[in-house]
C-alpha cells in the first residue's frame, strides 16, 4: 500500500522545496502555458513530442546550470514565435517554497549586442544564476543520462556538483569563481604569463576554492553512501567515489591548507605545461568521479544500460533522503519517462521512496496507467501539444 504521509525520521523538521506555479512564454513548444500546484508529486501524461520534457528542462533552469538538456539558449526559443524575429524570447517565471521561503524567479534569454544571455531575477531583483542555488536543489533523472558513465569525467563532474548542490547551495558559486578564475589564468598564460604577483594571486584564488569544492564533494559522497544503505527498495546499492589531487589530500587527513598549498605549487610549476596545453592541468576540474555496482562489484562503466539507470536513481534517491537527514532540505525531483523502464514492484517501490522521503516529484510519460499506484497521492496533467491540461477529475489528487 503506498504510503501517504511522509515517515522519514526528520519529517516533522525537514523542508521539502516545490514549485506552486510554473508559467512559460515562447518556451520550446509553448506560447503560453501556466501550471499550478501543491507540494506532493505531478504527473505528466501524453504522447511524445507533446511537450512534456520540454516542463521539466524549464524547471531545471531555475536552478544553477544550462539546465537537463545543457542547450544553448537560443535552441529553446518557440521557433514559431514572431517574437523571435523581434530578439525577444522565452521567458520562464515561477512561484517556489524554497530554501528562504516563499519567492518568485523569473528568467529568460536576453540579446545584447548580439550576444545571448540568460538574465535571472529572484522577486524582481536581477541576480546572478549561481544565487538560484540558495533557492531551490533539484535533481533529475533523463532517458539521456544513461550515457552519463560513458561520456567521460566532465559529464560525471557535473552530476556530482548537482548532488552536492542539495547539501550545499553556495557549492554553485565556488564552482562558478573557480572557472572564472582558471579561465583569467588561462588568458594571462596564453599571452605571455603576464605580472607574476596577478598570477600568484590567481592561482591562490583557486587554491583555496578547491579546497571548499573538494570537501564539499566529498562530504556529499559520504552522506549519499550512508543513505543508499538504510534504503529498503531493490534498486541496487551504489558506492560513491571521487578521485583527485585535492580530495586525495583531504582523504588523507591532511589539513586543507596543506592541500592548498600543494596545488598551489603545482599551478606555479605547471605554468609553461598550462600555456602549451591551453588549459591548466591540474585541479579540481579534473577530478573523477567514479560509482560502483556494491553487489556485483563492478564498476558503473562496467554495467549494463538498465544497471547504469538503475544505479542512477538509487544515487537520486539516496541523495534526496540524505539531503534531509543531514540538512532537512527535501530537493525537488525531476523524473523523464521514469516509469515505462520499470517493472510492477519497482514502480511502486520508486512511489513509495517518494511519499516516505516527501519530496515533490515532477514524472513523465507516455502511458497514464503505469502511475495508478499514485492515484489519490499525485496531481496529473494530460500534455498535448504544447497544451497542459488537468487530468480527469477521478485521476487527479484528492
Amino acid at each position: 500500500m503506498l504510503e501517504t504521509a511522509i515517515s522519514h525520521p526528520s519529517a516533522n523538521t525537514a523542508l521539502c522545496l516545490s514549485v506552486s506555479s510554473l508559467s512559460l512564454h515562447h518556451f520550446r513548444n509553448y506560447e503560453s502555458a501556466c501550471i499550478e500546484v501543491d507540494a506532493s508529486p505531478v504527473v505528466l501524461t501524453g504522447p511524445n513530442g507533446s511537450g512534456k520534457t520540454n516542463i521539466l528542462e524549464a524547471l531545471s533552469l531555475l536552478t544553477p546550470g544550462r539546465g537537463l538538456r545543457r542547450a544553448r539558449l537560443s535552441e529553446m526559443d518557440l521557433i514559431t514565435s514572431p517574437l523571435r524575429r523581434e530578439g525577444l524570447a522565452w521567458i520562464i517565471s515561477a512561484q517556489i517554497n524554497g530554501l528562504c521561503g516563499p519567492a518568485q524567479i523569473g528568467t529568460m534569454r536576453v540579446e545584447e549586442e548580439g550576444v545571448d544571455k540568460r538574465l535571472v531575477k529572484i522577486d524582481g531583483k536581477p541576480v546572478s544564476h549561481t544565487q538560484l542555488g540558495n533557492h531551490l536543489a533539484m535533481l533529475w533523472l533523463t532517458p539521456q543520462m544513461e550515457q552519463l558513465f560513458l561520456e567521460g569525467a566532465s559529464a560525471g563532474r557535473r552530476f556530482l556538483d548537482r548532488l552536492v548542490y542539495g547539501f550545499d547551495p553556495a557549492h554553485a558559486a565556488r564552482i562558478s569563481e573557480y572557472e572564472y578564475t582558471m579561465r583569467e589564468r588561462n588568458k594571462l598564460l596564453q599571452t605571455g604569463g603576464g605580472d607574476a604577483a596577478w598570477l600568484d594571486a590567481l592561482e591562490q584564488t583557486m587554491a583555496e576554492t578547491s579546497s571548499a569544492i573538494a570537501a564539499a564533494r566529498l562530504q556529499a559522497a559520504e552522506g549519499i553512501n550512508h543513505a543508499m544503505q538504510t534504503m529498503r527498495a531493490s534498486f541496487p546499492k551504489a558506492q560513491l567515489a571521487v578521485d583527485g589531487m585535492m580530495e586525495n589530500y583531504l582523504l588523507a587527513g591532511e589539513a586543507a591548507i596543506v592541500a592548498e598549498e600543494a596545488l598551489k605549487e603545482t599551478l606555479a610549476r605547471e605554468r609553461a605545461q598550462d600555456a602549451a596545453a591551453g588549459r591548466a592541468l591540474t585541479g579540481v576540474h579534473r577530478s573523477n568521479f567514479r560509482v560502483f555496482y556494491v553487489e556485483k562489484q563492478l564498476s558503473a562503466e562496467a554495467c549494463s544500460t538498465g544497471e547504469q539507470k538503475a544505479l542512477l536513481l538509487s544515487i537520486i534517491l539516496s541523495q534526496a533522503r540524505a539531503a534531509t537527514l543531514k540538512k532537512g532540505i527535501v530537493p525537488v525531483l525531476l523524473f523523464d519517462e521514469i516509469a515505462s523502464h520499470l517493472d510492477a514492484i519497482r514502480r511502486l517501490e520508486l512511489f513509495e521512496e517518494i511519499c516516505q522521503i516527501g519530496a515533490q516529484t515532477w514524472m513523465t510519460g507516455t502511458d497514464e496507467k503505469l502511475f495508478g499506484d499514485l492515484k489519490g497521492k499525485a496531481t496529473f496533467f494530460n500534455v498535448e501539444n504544447g497544451n497542459v491540461i488537468p487530468a480527469k477529475a477521478g485521476i487527479q489528487k484528492k
